[in-house]
């Protein structure tokens, strides 16, 4: 786990005090001189990375660099300073590590369940891009005792994305104890409990957001899973289920009491669903009153809004929510802009359409080809808005039947749209 943190702080260095102007080559000298001696990572005091550094650098390829070859000293002081902010960027790095139970999160930046999006594709895409947990669509517990056939599906986890929290629903202490304990073998991390789902045939099973109306009822949920499961056992809330009912502050401590690992507050009432401003302020309410980590969730939309969330709320983590639809990429852009205060630039058209191609060969590996064509119908939308031509692509999109009919329709916009 220190070696890809350790890889991040030396790049971020790099770019900062201009040892190096390209993202991409600054990584690649820096795995390269890892690479040459890996228990380096074990003690990060010394300057034996620089040595290693100097040694790597193709002095013949000048123009990569910002300094002078020629001038010694103008080289010495840059590594100096180089030196000097990597120790600090790696501590800064290490400090944004996130403890829930006996899980260790690689940064605090969470991708938040959303139903209908967060399966294993786009899990896997977001992982990519730096999330530090990913959270699984939520299921129903009554399904899985049940055994449904489809909520199997919703279950499976890929190695490569580990480590994730599976979501369940319900209302039903004994129950959900009980599935807790069927699913123990499953390979996610953190079990979460869904407090917060805001639609009406939830909410009417007294599932969902429901929960903050009935706060013992919670309480007996949790703590019964918490008996029932060695995992860390979390619950996503909201600021209340309406204005007259906001009491997210007493949910999380009654979570805190009865076994809960950590917390996570949407700064929204059920009322809201999604509209109107995130209440920001019930996060930083939630965070005083419990000693376990709390989570802000609500208008993350990049890295500006992310600093901000922390500063404001003193929040452990974030979740992005809905800004992660066609966007995985921000991931890469909040854990940049909290490590260096540096925004990286936007993913290239190339980028977007690779992405575009790449997911859509994974949900037709995970569901086949009749799903996976139809479930990308919405993604190519998200992926897609606001470039040239996007409006005829979805139009052409929500047509088209077969895989490979979709994948050139990809290839043809993006063709369109090189030289715009």
């Amino acid at each position: 786990k220190t070696f890809p943190n350790l890889v991040t702080a030396l790049r971020n260095s790099m770019l900062r005090t201009g040892v190096f102007k390209n993202e991409k080559t600054a990584e690649e000298q820096v795995v390269q001189v890892l690479n040459f001696d890996i228990h380096l990572t074990k003690d990060f005091r010394g300057k034996r990375y620089v040595e290693r550094i100097t040694e790597c650098i193709p002095v013949e390829e000048k123009n990569e660099y910002t300094f002078d070859h020629r001038k010694e000293k103008t080289l010495e002081g840059k590594f100096d300073k180089f030196f000097d902010n990597a120790t600090h960027y790696f501590e800064k790095i290490t400090d944004r590590q996130l403890k829930i139970g006996d899980v260790v999160l690689e940064n605090n930046v969470i991708l938040a369940p959303m139903a209908g999006v967060t399966d294993m594709p786009f899990r896997l895409l977001c992982k990519e891009q730096g999330a530090g947990l990913l959270c699984m669509e939520m299921i129903s517990a009554k399904a899985v005792y049940y055994k449904n056939k489809n909520t199997e599906a919703l279950m499976e986890i890929h190695p490569d994305e580990l480590p994730v929290s599976l979501q369940l629903f319900g209302s039903e202490p004994e129950l959900m104890a009980e599935v807790a304990v069927q699913i123990a073998d499953k390979p996610f991390a953190i079990l979460d409990v869904n407090m917060g789902c805001p639609v009406p045939k939830v909410v009417n099973n007294r599932e969902g957001s429901a929960l903050m109306k009935a706060p013992k009822l919670a309480g007996e949920m949790i703590n019964a899973l918490s008996r029932a499961t060695n995992k860390p056992v979390t619950v996503k809330i909201r600021k209340g289920f309406d204005e007259n009912c906001v009491n997210a502050v007493e949910l999380a401590k009654i979570a805190e009491a009865n076994g809960a690992a950590a917390v996570a507050v949407h700064g929204r009432t059920r009322e809201q669903y999604y509209s109107g401003k995130a209440d920001w302020d019930i996060i930083r309410q939630v965070k005083e009153a419990v000693t376990i980590p709390v989570i802000g969730n609500g208008d993350i939309v990049d890295g500006v809004s992310a600093q901000r969330m922390l500063d404001e709320t003193g929040c452990d983590g974030i979740m992005v929510g809905r800004a992660a639809q066609g966007n995985p990429w921000i991931f890469r852009e909040i854990n940049s802009y909290l490590d260096t205060g540096i925004l990286p630039d936007r993913p290239s058209k190339r980028e977007i359409c690779e992405t575009i191609l790449r997911h859509a060969k994974l949900q037709r590996a995970y569901k086949g080809e009749y799903i996976a064509v139809r479930e990308m119908r919405k993604h190519i939308a998200w992926y897609t808005t606001g470039l040239p031509h996007s409006a005829m692509l979805r139009r052409k999109i929500n047509e088209i039947e077969h895989f490979s009919e979709l994948i050139q329709q990809i290839r043809t916009i993006f063709e369109q749209n090189k030289g715009e």
